[in-house]
């Protein structure tokens, strides 16, 4: 294993390591804020209120 360290800067890895990692918990997070469930900022999104299950008026006669 040490020869492993010998190919690679171990300083660079652990770097490039943190970089990813720190990349990809943000992508997770952005993935979980934007479902409806696992947003934890805004909340759950309810179904439609009655206001938006309300029929159209009816057009005016000419």
């Amino acid at each position: 294993m040490w020869r492993v360290w010998l190919l690679f800067d171990p300083r660079r890895v652990l770097v490039a390591l943190s970089i990813f990692l720190f990349v990809l918990a943000l992508l997770i997070h952005f993935i979980l804020l934007s479902t409806s469930r696992f947003n934890w900022l805004e909340g759950p999104v309810r179904g439609g209120t009655a206001s938006q299950l309300a029929p159209l008026p009816q057009a005016a006669p000419r």
